[in-house]
């Protein structure tokens, strides 16, 4: 009778609010995580309002103040060499980059979630043969299969969305297909099956919400490899075409200047250094917080 009364009064206990749950607290206490949500959130913001504010547009040219070193004037962040605002180009590259790495994470998370789930819960031929064609696409070196892809495309922000989604799913199903495995033969999965539950029903309803912690840190790295790879892609000339700003596509404009202007090539650089570390930080604070076994002392 006590084990009952103790039971009911944990369930009529009012639970912690959001800020107070177990997993939020074990986040915040990882301080580059908080650390990486505050600045992806920044950026964020920043470059999907920083342009309606600056008094130049990133297509704006001022011949008159080419190479204008950052500070001078109204130029915060100085002017490239056609006298744009570096400042405006900054930002709407990021939009581009962070835009693509979203897009792409998005579209390679459906794709690896779903493919994961089949090949986990349909073990024996089919789940075999699934795990087979993801570990011959892991075989390909995804760098070199980005650019001999990327060179026989045009170039456009959502071929390269595509483009990525296409070369970085695999890790994820990979994920998702061990989560199913572990959890295809609990009890809760075993007694769906006796209710007459269906196939359909078990993986979405059953499966897929207790595996839901290794896909989120999943999704938040691959949004990070994301805006490298198009960062590099573009870099090489293969990605986002000028005058479409990207971060990879000033870089490579600024090699020509490391010396006379090396701000063109030290801004964008430590932007997709601050956003995939931001993002990796997020991933690691992610990982700890979702962990039940992760005691807070």
């Amino acid at each position: 009778m006590s084990d009952l009364t103790n039971a009911s009064a944990a369930l009529l206990a009012p639970q912690p609010s959001f800020w107070n749950r177990p997993g939020f607290r074990r986040f915040r206490r990882h301080r580059l995580a908080v650390f990486g949500a505050a600045a992806i959130v920044t950026m964020t913001l920043a470059c999907i309002f920083g342009p309606m504010l600056l008094p130049y547009s990133d297509t704006f040219i001022d011949i008159r103040q080419r190479f204008a070193p950052p500070f001078s004037g109204s130029h915060v962040l100085g002017t490239d060499p056609l006298g744009r605002d570096v400042l405006a180009r900054l930002l709407m590259a990021g939009r581009i980059s962070l835009a693509v790495g979203f897009s792409a994470m998005l579209i390679s998370m459906a794709i690896g979630i779903c493919v994961g789930m089949v090949a986990g819960f349909y073990e024996g031929a089919v789940g075999a043969l699934l795990m087979r064609f993801v570990d011959a696409m892991l075989c390909f070196p995804s760098i070199f299969l980005l650019l001999a892809i990327s060179a026989l495309i045009s170039p456009s922000v959502p071929s390269i969305v595509m483009l990525i989604a296409m070369t970085s799913w695999m890790e994820v199903a990979r994920v998702v297909e061990a989560q199913m495995r572990s959890l295809r033969t609990r009890d809760f999965v075993v007694a769906a099956v006796a209710m007459g539950a269906s196939n359909r029903r078990i993986m979405v309803r059953q499966l897929l919400p207790n595996a839901i912690a290794p896909i989120v840190v999943a999704a938040t790295l691959n949004v990070a490899h994301a805006i490298l790879a198009e960062s590099y892609i573009s870099f090489l000339g293969y990605g986002i075409q000028p005058p479409t700003p990207s971060w990879g596509n000033m870089l490579e404009n600024a090699q020509s200047y490391l010396t006379s202007a090396p701000w063109l090539a030290i801004l964008p650089g430590a932007a997709i250094t601050l956003a995939v570390t931001s993002f990796n930080f997020v991933g690691d604070g992610l990982r700890d917080a979702l962990d039940p076994r992760m005691d807070l002392p």
